[in-house]
């Protein structure tokens, strides 16, 4: 199986001096893999890289040439402003097509309806003329999920998506991300604090210290001295 993004000892920084080093991992379809380590461990600068902002500086990385038409769905952090966001959710989740849109003044009716095909998939289409800033937290990374979702079905990278959720909230959050996963699909890569609860819904877990401390299966890593200390909350 040829993967979708193939990193081989792969460096990136800024500036003169590198926050990654040596990376060497592969994106294949259907994975479902997540990115820990301690704040500082370079997890952010790697999803940079994954998404072509940044060059690296040592190594190569390849993208597969239908991830280069498909292009990546992102889920970025809310700053508070986007949470204040005054769209109704179609609108929102629409706007997940802009990039298939290029300089159109209009959306084509197959991105309409591909709008219309993510919200049914996420469970949010009786919201559809909501205002975006009076949903819930969860029904907020409902939205977004779908609006990324618009950007492509290939793969989808998410950083921190539970990030300020209430715990319910929170297993909703992976419920969907599970289902997307698996029963459509969908290449997940996250980055996350949780991994409590991460190890248990993700196949594979990336565990980053400015160098890869491990890469594998979760329940390798849940077998390994270092899974076994991080998860034991001997580190932050």
């Amino acid at each position: 199986m040829n993967g979708l993004i193939t990193c081989e000892h792969v460096d990136f920084g800024y500036e003169n001096h590198d926050a990654v080093i040596d990376v060497t991992m592969e994106i294949l379809p259907g994975d479902y893999l997540c990115i820990v380590g301690e704040n500082g461990s370079g997890k952010s600068t790697l999803m940079k890289g994954i998404l072509g902002l940044l060059k690296p500086t040592a190594g190569t990385m390849t993208v597969s040439e239908e991830l280069r038409r498909t292009g990546i769905g992102y889920l970025p952090q809310q700053t508070a402003a986007q949470k204040d966001f005054p769209a109704t959710v179609y609108e929102v989740v629409q706007s997940g097509c802009l990039s298939r849109r290029g300089l159109r003044p209009f959306y084509t009716k197959a991105e309409k309806e591909l709008t219309l095909e993510c919200m049914e998939k996420l469970g949010i289409t009786p919201l559809r003329k909501h205002c975006y800033r009076e949903l819930s937290g969860g029904q907020q990374q409902r939205v977004l999920i779908a609006r990324a979702l618009c950007a492509t079905s290939q793969l989808l990278l998410l950083d921190e998506p539970i990030t300020g959720l209430d715990p319910s909230a929170i297993q909703e959050v992976y419920g969907i991300l599970r289902k997307l996963n698996r029963e459509e699909g969908v290449t997940i890569l996250m980055v996350s604090h949780d991994i409590s609860n991460v190890v248990n819904q993700v196949n594979k877990i990336l565990h980053l210290q400015q160098r890869v401390l491990f890469y594998g299966s979760a329940g390798e890593y849940k077998a390994s001295d270092i899974g076994k200390r991080f998860l034991g909350g001997e580190e932050e």
